[in-house]
């Protein structure tokens, strides 16, 4: 009998990216025992900034349009109980979640979850702004369920 072959692409699977938040979790925890939250803030803007590069240079091209379409591909993705608005000048978007869908499956798992996690939404969001007319404010954080407001906006508009 010949040997059978099975041949499989990532984006034949179904995209699950929650187990990413469990590991990024994780070194959170492990960033802030050992150098500090200085480091946590640092590595987020890092990785933020290179990793939405992309999306940075669409935001300076097509204004929030991009941001918003990039948060409603991800939370349908993920499963999360959020509404995004736009505001009508189209100068103002905000992102008002309800439960977050990483720190729900962190929580399901019985992992701890990082005191810094918060930050995952407050630093990612300015490093995606940095460059760009808009600027990134998270409003309100609740720790337990993740539930929060995170606003873009034009920088002029505060």
């Amino acid at each position: 009998m010949g040997v059978l072959r099975m041949e499989r692409r990532a984006e034949d699977n179904v995209y699950l990216h929650k187990d990413f938040h469990k590991a990024l979790n994780q070194a959170l925890i492990y960033l802030e025992k050992n150098f500090g939250e200085q480091a946590v803030r640092d590595y987020l803007r890092t990785f933020a900034r290179d990793f939405y590069s992309p999306l940075r240079l669409a935001i300076q091209e097509q204004g929030l349009d991009p941001l918003q379409k990039h948060f409603e591909s991800i939370y349908a993705i993920e499963g999360g109980d959020v509404s995004i608005e736009p505001s009508d000048d189209g100068q103002q978007l905000d992102i008002k979640v309800r439960r977050c869908p990483a720190l729900a499956h962190i929580q399901a798992s019985g992992d701890v979850v990082s005191p810094l996690f918060h930050l995952t939404h407050e630093v990612v969001n300015e490093a995606i702004c940095d460059g760009t007319p808009y600027q990134a404010r998270l409003i309100d954080y609740d720790a337990s369920t993740g539930a929060c407001i995170q606003r873009f906006e034009r920088r002029d508009q505060r």
